[in-house]
């Protein structure tokens, strides 16, 4: 029955949702009863399609388009989709861009792009959800290199360690009626370009000996959002990689 599933009567915005882990979420999402609003850059032909699929599942489903390097467009985001959906009261704020960049060579704008789309974009979000005045849940996606140092990537680090922190903040700010959480992915998809003998080559550098699955990370999301007393948490799935304290690089 649909009014069994743990999710049925919710409504959520992913962001990055028709591609890699956003999909998989996505996908669990609905899975668990939740109508999905799926948040896209340039990818509209997966968005579509995937919410096709999910329609096909009895949810509902919209794809919504948003430039989210552009603050005046991301504020327009979620009025937008809740104009389509209704009232939204999960947000999953997946999306990231991750550029090579180091410590010497990264330009301003290198810097600010990253904090645009990996830490404002959130928080723009964020305050925009907290605004509706109603209960709710936030999980936002970090990366487990946060607790050691990705000098390759440089940029996008210091973007995920403020996001990392900006989680501590809103779940201060926005409780009680909102909890916010966070997810640390560690070797769950090569990055872009990368096969999955990218994976296996870094398995032995988490204590498991091992690289993860998607299904990991909508797992931990369900978690997350079927569980009411957490709030301001960082769940690191990733083998115990953070554990060790390398750095990347």
């Amino acid at each position: 029955m649909a009014d069994e599933l743990p999710l049925a009567g919710h409504t959520a915005l992913i962001t990055g949702g028709a591609k890699r882990l956003g999909r998989v979420v996505t996908e669990a999402l609905a899975g668990a009863g939740a109508d999905v609003c799926i948040h896209y850059g340039r990818s509209a032909d997966d968005a579509a399609e995937l919410a096709g699929r999910v329609r096909g599942w009895g949810r509902r489903a919209w794809a919504v388009q948003c430039d989210l390097a552009d603050s005046e467009e991301v504020a327009r985001l979620l009025p937008r989709a809740m104009e389509e959906a209704g009232d939204i009261d999960i947000l999953i704020n997946n999306a990231s861009i991750f550029p090579e960049s180091t410590l010497m060579d990264f330009t301003e704008n290198d810097l600010r792009e990253n904090i645009n789309v990996n830490a404002l974009a959130p928080l723009l979000l964020g305050r925009a959800f907290a605004g509706r005045g109603q209960a709710g849940h936030i999980i936002n996606f970090l990366d487990t290199r946060i607790v050691s140092y990705d000098k390759a990537h440089a940029a996008y680090h210091l973007s995920k360690r403020m996001l990392f922190t900006l989680t501590r903040m809103m779940a201060l700010e926005f409780a009680p009626a909102i909890r916010v959480n966070a997810i640390a992915p560690g070797l769950i998809l090569p990055p872009e370009g990368k096969t999955e003998a990218y994976l296996e080559q870094y398995a032995h550098t988490n204590p498991m000996q091992t690289y993860g699955n998607p299904k990991d990370i909508a797992g931990t999301v369900l978690f997350l959002l079927t569980t009411g007393f957490i709030t301001g948490q960082t769940i690191y799935v990733d083998g115990g990689r953070h554990m060790k304290g390398a750095t990347y690089g």
